[in-house]
């Protein structure tokens, strides 16, 4: 299987974990793409679902599928939440924001019983780490904030590389109008404390550093889709 089919694969399995009724996560990239495609087909079939939707390009993809859609704001509780990721490894730890969703991702995920990640046997890691960490800062002050998650690095006797990231030559801006510095690290060995550290930065939005958030992992591989539980 290519890797499009095991998250093809990964994203169709990812039904069993929403009942009638639910009010649903939907995430964003092309792995959550596969998954709210296949929800839309359900729906169609008569399976009432809500759906709340973690970037424009999600809603607007759901919407057209026919979903029904709604806000956090209306439905601040949900059930589940199916999202795919950059990384994982094996205590559940996440990398995301690939996508330049990671905020809206991170809320929507934590306000929900549960998350379900999808994702092909390429995002399973020994220790995260080798995908660019993207951290989301406010515009003003970039190179200041830069600076501080430098010596936050430093505290963990880490180095990073960061690089604004950039979009048709310009900086990038994310639905909620913040910058994302990519800092590339290769090996976090203590993600919960660089988690703690980054955040506490004055300008740091967020990062994409998901720590005890995620609770099931199904994974594609050319045999099949893995489930992973946390106990």
């Amino acid at each position: 299987m290519t890797a499009d089919e095991q998250k093809k694969a990964a994203a169709i399995a990812a039904l069993e974990y929403v009942k009638a009724g639910n009010k649903v996560g939907l995430g964003t990239g092309s792995t959550a793409n596969h998954f709210i495609t296949a929800l839309a087909e359900k729906a169609r079939g008569g399976f009432d679902v809500e759906c709340v939707a973690t970037s424009r390009a999600s809603f607007q993809l759901a919407s057209s599928l026919g979903l029904r859609m709604t806000t956090l704001e209306k439905q601040p509780h949900l059930d589940v939440t199916v999202d795919g990721a950059d990384e994982f490894d094996g205590n559940y730890q996440l990398i995301k924001g690939g996508g330049g969703a990671l905020l809206v991702e991170k809320i929507v995920a934590t306000s929900s019983r549960y998350m379900v990640v999808i994702a092909d046997q390429s995002k399973k890691v020994n220790a995260l780490g080798k995908f660019p960490l993207p951290v989301e800062v406010v515009p003003f002050g970039v190179n200041a904030t830069a600076w501080k998650i430098e010596r936050a690095l430093k505290l963990c006797d880490l180095k990073g590389k960061m690089q604004l990231r950039l979009k048709d030559g310009k900086p990038f801006v994310t639905d909620s109008g913040n910058a994302i510095i990519d800092v590339t690290i290769g090996h976090i060995p203590e993600p919960r404390r660089l988690d703690n550290l980054i955040k506490s930065i004055p300008g740091v939005v967020d990062h994409g550093l998901f720590i005890d958030i995620c609770g099931i992992i199904l994974m594609g591989t050319d045999d099949g889709v893995k489930t992973f539980r946390k106990g």
